[in-house]
């Protein structure tokens, strides 16, 4: 990840309300009348744990007809709020005229929607409206599983000049059907942050989730990522949001859900905690190098298989052989209490580069010829 400028810490633009509780962005998916949004506000402000206000003010939706944002008046709203509650206010920001409009409010953050960070074009546009402004602006990950997407968006808004400067993780749409209403894909959030440490990583359980019910589970995982904080839908009565209506909490259920998380710490706190730690990592470090060192030791028999089927022009794929690798491997795995799904991806990826390397081999004896 290639940054124009150094990116300064969450804390000097946004803390949390309490140091043992996490960060916490909340409020309506959408503003829909002046009094949802104050009433909101004055309910998140009256918890005590939450941070930022949110809310939604011009909304991209799938398709037309539906309800896209109150508009630029929902930005005096969310001044009153401000003003009413003391909460710094964040939203969505889609093109350059948004970015305008929302600064002259004095809107406190702003954010790039997933829909957005998919178009360079669009993101650009908005990072060139940012230029000699200092203000934070938090960037949400892409529609689709694109890290690089993801990664360009935030070096074009940090070229800008914005240093204080988040991601924020809302997850992935997939055509898998499962739980989620977008997969949270964790490994990607994983790979940005190794990428780039010192970005400040956020997570919207929310859009992950698009019910409520799951909200809970992902935000303790996204916790237990070390992810620096939550950005969280709430409603003072989601039966009756305009849009969104399953995700959003009652702040009410937002403070109960806040108090039921656990805060666990990056490093080890003391010294036992810290030996124990290294000694355990020296026994994994061990183990992974015999797995590296049996990997190699295997792919070497790869190579001989390879030649093999190119000196009597055998087929590198035999599905036979295949179905029987995953049937008593899997088993094998069960027995030994290893996830099934963890040890056929594992499999999956050491058939892949066996094939590669007996593809490279009867390449040769084309070329050859």
């Amino acid at each position: 990840m290639k940054l124009s400028h150094p990116i300064e810490p969450l804390s000097n633009w946004l803390k949390p309300q309490n140091p043992n509780k996490p960060l916490i962005i909340a409020g309506p998916c959408s503003a829909e009348t002046e009094e949802q949004l104050l009433v909101t506000a004055r309910q998140l402000a009256q918890t005590g744990k939450v941070s930022a206000l949110r809310a939604g003010i011009w909304k991209p939706r799938t398709r037309p007809g539906e309800f896209e944002g109150i508009g630029s008046i929902g930005l005096e709203w969310l001044k009153k709020a401000k003003a009413e509650t003391g909460l710094p206010t964040t939203v969505e920001v889609a093109n350059a005229k948004h970015v305008e409009e929302a600064l002259a409010a004095g809107v406190d953050i702003l954010w790039v929607g997933a829909r957005s960070t998919v178009n360079p074009f669009t993101v650009q546009e908005i990072a060139d409206a940012l230029k000699g402004v200092n203000i934070p602006v938090m960037v949400k990950n892409p529609v689709n599983p694109d890290l690089s997407l993801w990664i360009g968006a935030l070096e074009r808004i940090n070229g800008a000049g914005i240093t204080k400067l988040a991601a924020i993780q809302r997850g992935f749409s997939s055509f898998e059907k499962s739980a989620f209403r977008n997969e949270p894909m964790w490994e990607l959030a994983i790979q940005l942050k190794t990428q780039c440490p010192e970005l400040p990583i956020i997570c919207d359980p929310s859009h992950i989730c698009g019910n409520r019910e799951l909200i809970p589970y992902i935000s303790q995982k996204a916790l237990d990522l070390d992810m620096q904080g939550l950005m969280i839908e709430s409603h003072l009565d989601p039966s009756v949001a305009w849009t969104d209506a399953k995700q959003q909490l009652t702040p009410a259920s937002l403070s109960d859900l806040i108090d039921h998380l656990t805060l666990r710490h990056a490093d080890p706190q003391n010294a036992a905690v810290s030996d124990k730690l290294a000694e355990l990592r020296k026994q994994i470090d061990k183990i992974d190098d015999q797995i590296i060192q049996k990997m190699a030791e295997r792919m070497k028999i790869v190579e001989k298989i390879g030649e093999y089927k190119r000196d009597n022009d055998l087929t590198i794929l035999q599905v036979n052989r295949w179905d029987e690798i995953i049937h008593k491997r899997a088993d094998f795995a069960k027995a030994l209490q290893l996830d099934l799904d963890f040890t056929t991806k594992l499999l999956e990826l050491v058939h892949g580069e066996s094939i590669r390397i007996q593809t490279n081999i009867l390449n040769e004896k084309a070329e050859a010829k």
